[in-house]
Protein backbone atom coordinates (compact mmCIF):
# COMPACT_ATOMS: atom_id res chain seq x y z
CA UNK A 1 0.00 0.00 0.00
CA UNK A 2 1.48 3.34 -1.06
CA UNK A 3 1.79 5.65 1.96
CA UNK A 4 1.92 9.44 1.95
CA UNK A 5 5.25 10.99 2.91
CA UNK A 6 4.49 12.90 6.11
CA UNK A 7 7.11 13.86 8.68
CA UNK A 8 5.55 15.76 11.58
CA UNK A 9 8.96 16.54 13.06
CA UNK A 10 10.84 17.97 10.08
CA UNK A 11 8.36 19.23 7.46
CA UNK A 12 7.08 22.81 7.31
CA UNK A 13 3.73 23.38 9.01
CA UNK A 14 2.15 24.78 5.84
CA UNK A 15 3.25 21.73 3.83
CA UNK A 16 1.92 19.32 6.46
CA UNK A 17 -1.37 21.19 6.63
CA UNK A 18 -1.82 21.09 2.86
CA UNK A 19 -1.01 17.37 2.68
CA UNK A 20 -3.56 16.61 5.37
CA UNK A 21 -6.28 19.13 4.42
CA UNK A 22 -7.00 18.19 0.81
CA UNK A 23 -7.67 14.44 1.30
CA UNK A 24 -9.34 15.07 4.67
CA UNK A 25 -11.69 17.66 3.18
CA UNK A 26 -12.63 15.41 0.27
CA UNK A 27 -13.14 12.49 2.61
CA UNK A 28 -15.28 14.58 4.93
CA UNK A 29 -17.42 15.85 2.07
CA UNK A 30 -17.95 12.24 1.05
CA UNK A 31 -18.93 11.22 4.58
CA UNK A 32 -21.49 14.04 4.81
CA UNK A 33 -22.75 13.10 1.37
CA UNK A 34 -23.97 9.75 2.73
CA UNK A 35 -26.84 11.41 4.61
CA UNK A 36 -27.34 14.06 1.92
CA UNK A 37 -27.70 11.39 -0.77
CA UNK A 38 -30.27 9.65 1.40
CA UNK A 39 -32.19 12.92 1.60
CA UNK A 40 -32.05 13.55 -2.15
CA UNK A 41 -33.32 10.08 -3.07
CA UNK A 42 -35.86 9.99 -0.24
CA UNK A 43 -37.11 13.48 -1.10
CA UNK A 44 -37.70 12.62 -4.74
CA UNK A 45 -38.65 8.98 -4.26
CA UNK A 46 -40.80 9.20 -1.12
CA UNK A 47 -41.54 12.91 -0.62
CA UNK A 48 -41.31 15.51 2.12
CA UNK A 49 -42.75 13.10 4.71
CA UNK A 50 -39.86 10.74 4.00
CA UNK A 51 -37.36 13.57 4.48
CA UNK A 52 -39.06 14.49 7.75
CA UNK A 53 -39.01 10.86 8.96
CA UNK A 54 -35.29 10.46 8.25
CA UNK A 55 -34.55 13.82 9.88
CA UNK A 56 -36.31 12.74 13.06
CA UNK A 57 -33.84 9.84 13.39
CA UNK A 58 -30.81 12.05 12.71
CA UNK A 59 -30.20 12.89 16.43
CA UNK A 60 -29.35 9.21 17.01
CA UNK A 61 -26.80 9.41 14.21
CA UNK A 62 -25.39 12.63 15.67
CA UNK A 63 -24.98 11.06 19.12
CA UNK A 64 -23.26 8.00 17.68
CA UNK A 65 -21.02 10.22 15.56
CA UNK A 66 -20.29 12.31 18.64
CA UNK A 67 -19.10 9.24 20.54
CA UNK A 68 -16.85 8.30 17.62
CA UNK A 69 -15.47 11.83 17.29
CA UNK A 70 -14.95 12.10 21.05
CA UNK A 71 -12.94 8.89 21.35
CA UNK A 72 -11.25 9.38 17.96
CA UNK A 73 -10.12 12.93 18.73
CA UNK A 74 -9.08 11.98 22.26
CA UNK A 75 -7.02 8.92 21.34
CA UNK A 76 -5.53 10.79 18.37
CA UNK A 77 -4.29 13.62 20.61
CA UNK A 78 -2.94 11.13 23.15
CA UNK A 79 -1.26 9.04 20.43
CA UNK A 80 0.22 12.18 18.81
CA UNK A 81 1.81 13.21 22.09
CA UNK A 82 3.15 9.69 22.72
CA UNK A 83 4.59 9.50 19.20
CA UNK A 84 6.33 12.86 19.59
CA UNK A 85 7.92 11.42 22.75
CA UNK A 86 8.90 8.18 20.90
CA UNK A 87 6.51 6.02 22.98
CA UNK A 88 5.17 3.99 20.06
CA UNK A 89 3.94 0.96 22.04
CA UNK A 90 1.91 3.15 24.41
CA UNK A 91 0.33 4.90 21.41
CA UNK A 92 -0.61 1.50 19.91
CA UNK A 93 -2.17 0.35 23.18
CA UNK A 94 -4.19 3.57 23.41
CA UNK A 95 -5.72 3.22 19.95
CA UNK A 96 -6.44 -0.51 20.45
CA UNK A 97 -8.27 0.23 23.69
CA UNK A 98 -10.24 3.02 22.00
CA UNK A 99 -11.45 0.74 19.21
CA UNK A 100 -12.34 -2.14 21.54
CA UNK A 101 -14.25 -0.22 24.21
CA UNK A 102 -16.15 1.98 21.73
CA UNK A 103 -17.29 -1.08 19.78
CA UNK A 104 -18.65 -2.77 22.90
CA UNK A 105 -20.42 0.38 24.11
CA UNK A 106 -22.00 1.06 20.71
CA UNK A 107 -23.33 -2.50 20.42
CA UNK A 108 -25.04 -2.22 23.81
CA UNK A 109 -26.57 1.17 22.94
CA UNK A 110 -27.78 -0.02 19.53
CA UNK A 111 -29.44 -3.10 20.99
CA UNK A 112 -31.21 -0.96 23.59
CA UNK A 113 -32.69 1.31 20.89
CA UNK A 114 -33.68 -1.64 18.67
CA UNK A 115 -35.72 -3.09 21.53
CA UNK A 116 -37.90 0.04 21.67
CA UNK A 117 -38.05 1.60 18.16
CA UNK A 118 -41.56 3.10 18.40
CA UNK A 119 -40.93 4.61 21.82
CA UNK A 120 -37.64 6.04 20.52
CA UNK A 121 -39.41 7.54 17.50
CA UNK A 122 -42.02 9.27 19.66
CA UNK A 123 -39.31 10.56 21.99
CA UNK A 124 -37.55 12.09 19.00
CA UNK A 125 -40.70 13.98 17.98
CA UNK A 126 -42.38 11.74 15.40
CA UNK A 127 -46.06 12.30 14.77
CA UNK A 128 -48.32 9.26 14.38
CA UNK A 129 -48.32 9.95 10.63
CA UNK A 130 -44.54 9.76 10.39
CA UNK A 131 -44.00 7.04 13.00
CA UNK A 132 -44.16 3.97 10.69
CA UNK A 133 -41.41 5.37 8.45
CA UNK A 134 -39.36 6.46 11.47
CA UNK A 135 -39.55 2.96 12.97
CA UNK A 136 -38.53 1.43 9.63
CA UNK A 137 -35.48 3.66 9.45
CA UNK A 138 -34.44 2.96 13.06
CA UNK A 139 -34.67 -0.81 12.63
CA UNK A 140 -32.45 -0.89 9.59
CA UNK A 141 -29.90 1.82 10.44
CA UNK A 142 -28.95 0.76 13.97
CA UNK A 143 -26.91 -2.39 13.09
CA UNK A 144 -24.26 -0.29 11.30
CA UNK A 145 -23.11 1.88 14.18
CA UNK A 146 -20.41 -0.43 15.57
CA UNK A 147 -18.80 -0.24 12.11
CA UNK A 148 -19.32 3.53 12.23
CA UNK A 149 -17.07 3.57 15.31
CA UNK A 150 -14.37 1.67 13.42
CA UNK A 151 -14.56 4.19 10.60
CA UNK A 152 -14.69 7.39 12.63
CA UNK A 153 -11.99 6.46 15.15
CA UNK A 154 -9.93 4.66 12.53
CA UNK A 155 -9.73 7.68 10.24
CA UNK A 156 -8.13 9.78 12.97
CA UNK A 157 -5.51 7.09 13.47
CA UNK A 158 -4.94 6.45 9.75
CA UNK A 159 -4.22 10.15 9.14
CA UNK A 160 -1.84 10.23 12.08
CA UNK A 161 -0.13 7.12 10.71
CA UNK A 162 0.66 9.05 7.53
CA UNK A 163 -2.07 7.87 5.13
CA UNK A 164 -4.64 10.68 4.70
CA UNK A 165 -5.36 9.56 1.13
CA UNK A 166 -6.36 6.08 2.28
CA UNK A 167 -8.57 7.73 4.91
CA UNK A 168 -10.14 9.74 2.10
CA UNK A 169 -10.96 6.58 0.14
CA UNK A 170 -12.50 5.06 3.26
CA UNK A 171 -15.12 7.77 2.83
CA UNK A 172 -15.36 8.09 -0.95
CA UNK A 173 -15.91 4.38 -1.71
CA UNK A 174 -18.78 3.93 0.80
CA UNK A 175 -20.39 7.18 -0.39
CA UNK A 176 -20.34 6.04 -4.03
CA UNK A 177 -21.78 2.68 -3.03
CA UNK A 178 -24.47 4.41 -0.95
CA UNK A 179 -25.60 6.49 -3.93
CA UNK A 180 -25.93 3.39 -6.12
CA UNK A 181 -27.80 1.40 -3.48
CA UNK A 182 -30.08 4.34 -2.60
CA UNK A 183 -31.20 4.56 -6.23
CA UNK A 184 -31.65 0.78 -6.47
CA UNK A 185 -33.59 0.32 -3.22
CA UNK A 186 -35.79 3.44 -3.45
CA UNK A 187 -36.69 3.58 -7.16
CA UNK A 188 -36.55 0.16 -8.90
CA UNK A 189 -37.32 -1.80 -5.71
CA UNK A 190 -39.66 0.78 -4.13
CA UNK A 191 -38.44 0.17 -0.58
CA UNK A 192 -38.90 3.78 0.64
CA UNK A 193 -37.07 5.01 3.74
CA UNK A 194 -36.27 1.41 4.70
CA UNK A 195 -34.28 1.12 1.47
CA UNK A 196 -32.39 4.32 2.29
CA UNK A 197 -31.53 2.96 5.73
CA UNK A 198 -30.30 -0.36 4.32
CA UNK A 199 -28.18 1.43 1.70
CA UNK A 200 -26.61 3.68 4.33
CA UNK A 201 -26.01 0.73 6.67
CA UNK A 202 -24.20 -1.28 3.99
CA UNK A 203 -22.03 1.68 2.98
CA UNK A 204 -21.04 2.43 6.59
CA UNK A 205 -20.12 -1.22 7.15
CA UNK A 206 -17.84 -1.14 4.09
CA UNK A 207 -16.09 2.03 5.35
CA UNK A 208 -15.60 0.55 8.81
CA UNK A 209 -14.15 -2.68 7.43
CA UNK A 210 -11.75 -0.73 5.20
CA UNK A 211 -10.46 1.21 8.22
CA UNK A 212 -10.10 -1.93 10.31
CA UNK A 213 -8.21 -3.78 7.55
CA UNK A 214 -5.70 -0.93 7.41
CA UNK A 215 -5.19 -0.85 11.18
CA UNK A 216 -4.75 -4.62 11.40
CA UNK A 217 -2.56 -5.30 8.38
CA UNK A 218 -1.17 -2.18 6.69
CA UNK A 219 -0.46 0.43 9.36
CA UNK A 220 3.12 1.68 9.46
CA UNK A 221 3.38 2.63 13.14
CA UNK A 222 -0.09 2.75 14.69
CA UNK A 223 -1.13 -0.87 14.23
CA UNK A 224 -3.71 -2.47 16.52
CA UNK A 225 -2.11 -4.76 19.11
CA UNK A 226 -3.56 -7.56 21.31
CA UNK A 227 -4.74 -6.31 24.69
CA UNK A 228 -4.08 -8.13 27.93
CA UNK A 229 -7.09 -9.34 29.89
CA UNK A 230 -6.33 -8.88 33.55
CA UNK A 231 -7.69 -6.77 36.38
CA UNK A 232 -4.79 -4.33 36.11
CA UNK A 233 -5.03 -4.13 32.31
CA UNK A 234 -8.76 -3.48 32.37
CA UNK A 235 -8.28 -0.80 35.00
CA UNK A 236 -5.60 0.89 32.88
CA UNK A 237 -7.78 0.59 29.77
CA UNK A 238 -10.68 2.39 31.41
CA UNK A 239 -8.28 5.03 32.73
CA UNK A 240 -6.97 5.64 29.21
CA UNK A 241 -10.45 5.68 27.69
CA UNK A 242 -11.53 8.14 30.36
CA UNK A 243 -8.62 10.37 29.36
CA UNK A 244 -9.56 10.07 25.67
CA UNK A 245 -13.14 11.00 26.51
CA UNK A 246 -11.97 13.94 28.57
CA UNK A 247 -9.86 15.29 25.70
CA UNK A 248 -12.51 14.61 23.07
CA UNK A 249 -15.58 15.43 25.17
CA UNK A 250 -16.13 18.71 23.36
CA UNK A 251 -16.46 16.77 20.08
CA UNK A 252 -19.25 14.73 21.64
CA UNK A 253 -20.86 17.90 22.94
CA UNK A 254 -20.47 19.39 19.46
CA UNK A 255 -22.51 16.54 18.04
CA UNK A 256 -24.94 17.00 20.92
CA UNK A 257 -25.27 20.59 19.74
CA UNK A 258 -26.38 19.30 16.36
CA UNK A 259 -28.63 16.74 18.02
CA UNK A 260 -30.21 19.51 20.13
CA UNK A 261 -30.59 21.62 16.98
CA UNK A 262 -32.39 18.78 15.19
CA UNK A 263 -34.42 17.55 18.15
CA UNK A 264 -35.63 20.91 19.47
CA UNK A 265 -36.01 22.26 15.93
CA UNK A 266 -38.23 19.32 14.95
CA UNK A 267 -40.51 19.96 17.92
CA UNK A 268 -40.66 23.72 17.34
CA UNK A 269 -41.28 23.43 13.59
CA UNK A 270 -43.94 20.78 14.21
CA UNK A 271 -45.62 23.11 16.70
CA UNK A 272 -45.59 26.16 14.40
CA UNK A 273 -45.75 24.72 10.87
CA UNK A 274 -46.71 21.03 11.12
CA UNK A 275 -45.27 18.20 9.00
CA UNK A 276 -44.38 20.59 6.14
CA UNK A 277 -42.30 22.67 8.55
CA UNK A 278 -40.45 19.59 9.78
CA UNK A 279 -39.83 18.61 6.17
CA UNK A 280 -38.39 22.08 5.42
CA UNK A 281 -36.23 21.95 8.54
CA UNK A 282 -35.16 18.45 7.52
CA UNK A 283 -33.73 19.84 4.29
CA UNK A 284 -31.71 22.38 6.28
CA UNK A 285 -30.57 19.61 8.61
CA UNK A 286 -29.13 17.65 5.69
CA UNK A 287 -26.83 20.61 5.06
CA UNK A 288 -25.97 21.39 8.69
CA UNK A 289 -23.60 18.40 9.12
CA UNK A 290 -21.67 19.79 6.15
CA UNK A 291 -20.99 22.98 8.13
CA UNK A 292 -19.84 20.95 11.08
CA UNK A 293 -17.75 18.50 9.08
CA UNK A 294 -16.15 21.23 6.94
CA UNK A 295 -14.95 22.82 10.17
CA UNK A 296 -14.06 19.42 11.56
CA UNK A 297 -12.04 18.54 8.44
CA UNK A 298 -9.90 21.63 8.93
CA UNK A 299 -9.54 20.75 12.62
CA UNK A 300 -8.55 17.16 11.84
CA UNK A 301 -5.92 18.47 9.42
CA UNK A 302 -4.42 20.83 12.00
CA UNK A 303 -4.85 18.59 15.07
CA UNK A 304 -2.00 16.09 14.44
CA UNK A 305 0.37 18.98 13.70
CA UNK A 306 -0.65 20.96 16.79
CA UNK A 307 -0.74 17.94 19.13
CA UNK A 308 2.61 16.60 17.92
CA UNK A 309 4.31 19.97 18.46
CA UNK A 310 2.47 20.45 21.76
CA UNK A 311 4.01 17.18 22.98
CA UNK A 312 7.50 18.63 22.48
CA UNK A 313 6.62 22.28 23.30
CA UNK A 314 7.28 23.81 19.86
CA UNK A 315 5.00 26.84 20.21
CA UNK A 316 6.09 28.65 17.06
CA UNK A 317 4.83 25.75 14.94
CA UNK A 318 1.64 25.58 17.00
CA UNK A 319 0.91 29.26 16.29
CA UNK A 320 1.52 28.73 12.57
CA UNK A 321 -0.92 25.81 12.50
CA UNK A 322 -3.47 27.81 14.50
CA UNK A 323 -3.36 30.67 11.97
CA UNK A 324 -3.91 28.22 9.10
CA UNK A 325 -6.76 26.58 11.02
CA UNK A 326 -8.68 29.81 11.61
CA UNK A 327 -7.98 31.38 8.21
CA UNK A 328 -9.09 28.27 6.31
CA UNK A 329 -12.23 27.96 8.46
CA UNK A 330 -13.12 31.59 7.72
CA UNK A 331 -12.73 31.15 3.95
CA UNK A 332 -14.86 27.98 3.91
CA UNK A 333 -17.51 29.66 6.07
CA UNK A 334 -17.80 32.62 3.71
CA UNK A 335 -18.15 30.38 0.64
CA UNK A 336 -20.87 28.20 2.19
CA UNK A 337 -22.80 31.23 3.52
CA UNK A 338 -22.84 32.85 0.07
CA UNK A 339 -24.34 29.68 -1.42
CA UNK A 340 -27.19 29.78 1.08
CA UNK A 341 -27.84 33.46 0.38
CA UNK A 342 -27.75 33.41 -3.42
CA UNK A 343 -28.93 29.95 -4.52
CA UNK A 344 -31.37 28.62 -1.88
CA UNK A 345 -33.77 27.42 -4.60
CA UNK A 346 -31.11 25.17 -6.12
CA UNK A 347 -30.08 23.78 -2.73
CA UNK A 348 -33.70 22.98 -1.84
CA UNK A 349 -34.44 21.53 -5.29
CA UNK A 350 -31.88 18.78 -4.68
CA UNK A 351 -34.24 17.34 -2.06
CA UNK A 352 -37.87 18.29 -2.82
CA UNK A 353 -40.04 20.06 -5.36
CA UNK A 354 -39.52 23.78 -4.70
CA UNK A 355 -43.24 24.37 -5.32
CA UNK A 356 -44.21 22.17 -2.38
CA UNK A 357 -45.06 23.65 1.01
CA UNK A 358 -41.87 22.26 2.54
CA UNK A 359 -39.79 23.59 -0.36
CA UNK A 360 -41.22 27.11 -0.08
CA UNK A 361 -40.66 27.23 3.68
CA UNK A 362 -37.05 26.05 3.25
CA UNK A 363 -36.27 28.59 0.50
CA UNK A 364 -37.51 31.38 2.77
CA UNK A 365 -35.45 30.12 5.71
CA UNK A 366 -32.06 29.40 4.10
CA UNK A 367 -30.86 33.05 3.93
CA UNK A 368 -31.56 33.37 7.66
CA UNK A 369 -29.43 30.28 8.36
CA UNK A 370 -26.62 31.78 6.25
CA UNK A 371 -26.10 34.53 8.82
CA UNK A 372 -24.72 31.98 11.28
CA UNK A 373 -22.66 29.65 9.07
CA UNK A 374 -19.33 31.53 9.30
CA UNK A 375 -19.56 31.66 13.09
CA UNK A 376 -20.64 28.01 13.25
CA UNK A 377 -17.49 26.84 11.43
CA UNK A 378 -15.20 29.21 13.35
CA UNK A 379 -16.56 27.93 16.65
CA UNK A 380 -15.87 24.35 15.58
CA UNK A 381 -12.29 25.38 14.75
CA UNK A 382 -11.80 27.05 18.13
CA UNK A 383 -13.08 23.93 19.90
CA UNK A 384 -10.70 21.72 17.93
CA UNK A 385 -7.73 23.95 18.67
CA UNK A 386 -8.35 23.80 22.42
CA UNK A 387 -8.71 20.02 22.20
CA UNK A 388 -5.38 19.72 20.42
CA UNK A 389 -3.50 21.44 23.25
CA UNK A 390 -5.49 19.65 25.98
CA UNK A 391 -7.32 22.80 27.12
CA UNK A 392 -10.46 20.80 27.76
CA UNK A 393 -12.22 23.38 29.94
CA UNK A 394 -12.02 26.04 27.24
CA UNK A 395 -13.27 23.64 24.55
CA UNK A 396 -16.14 22.53 26.77
CA UNK A 397 -17.17 26.13 27.50
CA UNK A 398 -17.39 26.88 23.77
CA UNK A 399 -19.55 23.83 23.09
CA UNK A 400 -21.73 24.43 26.15
CA UNK A 401 -22.46 27.96 24.98
CA UNK A 402 -23.32 26.84 21.44
CA UNK A 403 -25.72 24.13 22.57
CA UNK A 404 -27.15 23.88 26.03
CA UNK A 405 -26.79 27.52 27.11
CA UNK A 406 -27.85 29.44 23.99
CA UNK A 407 -29.44 27.23 21.34
CA UNK A 408 -32.46 25.89 23.22
CA UNK A 409 -33.42 29.29 24.71
CA UNK A 410 -33.10 30.81 21.23
CA UNK A 411 -35.48 28.22 19.79
CA UNK A 412 -38.00 28.96 22.56
CA UNK A 413 -37.81 32.75 22.65
CA UNK A 414 -37.13 33.92 19.08
CA UNK A 415 -40.31 32.45 17.50
CA UNK A 416 -42.36 34.25 20.14
CA UNK A 417 -40.62 37.53 19.31
CA UNK A 418 -40.16 37.23 15.53
CA UNK A 419 -42.58 34.53 14.39
CA UNK A 420 -41.43 31.69 12.11
CA UNK A 421 -38.36 33.69 11.01
CA UNK A 422 -37.21 33.43 14.61
CA UNK A 423 -37.02 29.63 14.35
CA UNK A 424 -34.54 29.92 11.49
CA UNK A 425 -32.51 32.52 13.39
CA UNK A 426 -32.07 30.39 16.53
CA UNK A 427 -28.87 28.70 15.35
CA UNK A 428 -27.26 31.89 13.98
CA UNK A 429 -27.95 33.80 17.20
CA UNK A 430 -26.41 31.03 19.34
CA UNK A 431 -23.29 30.81 17.13
CA UNK A 432 -22.79 34.59 16.87
CA UNK A 433 -23.16 35.02 20.63
CA UNK A 434 -20.66 32.21 21.23
CA UNK A 435 -18.10 33.83 18.91
CA UNK A 436 -18.52 37.15 20.74
CA UNK A 437 -17.93 35.45 24.09
CA UNK A 438 -14.82 33.69 22.70
CA UNK A 439 -13.48 37.04 21.46
CA UNK A 440 -14.06 38.67 24.84
CA UNK A 441 -12.40 35.80 26.72
CA UNK A 442 -9.42 35.74 24.35
CA UNK A 443 -8.96 39.52 24.68
CA UNK A 444 -9.18 39.24 28.47
CA UNK A 445 -6.50 36.52 28.46
CA UNK A 446 -4.21 38.66 26.32
CA UNK A 447 -4.64 41.67 28.64
CA UNK A 448 -4.04 39.46 31.68
CA UNK A 449 -0.80 38.09 30.18
CA UNK A 450 0.48 41.39 28.96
Amino acid sequence: MKRDVIDFEKEKVSTLFRKLLIPTLWGTISMCAVTAIDGIFVGHGVGADGVAAVNIVVPIYQIMSGIGLMIGAGCSVAASVHLSQKKVNIAQINISQAIGVSTLFTLLLSISILLFPAQTGRLLGASETLLPQVVDYIRWIMPCFAFEMWGMIGLFIIRLDGSPRYAMWCNIIPTTLNAILDWLFIFPLGMGVKGAAIATCISIIIGGVMAMVYLLFYADTLRLVPLKISRKSVKLAFRNIGYHCKIGSSSLFGEFTLAILFLVGNHVFMNYLGDAGVGAFGIACYYTPFFFMFGNAVVQSAQPIISYNYGISRWREIKQARRLLFATSLVIGVIVALLFIFIPELLVALFVDTRSSAGQIAITGFPYIASGIIFFILNVAVTGYYQSIEKIKYATVVVFLRGFALLTPSFILLPKLLGTEGIWLAMPLAEIATTIVIGVLFSWQQIKRG
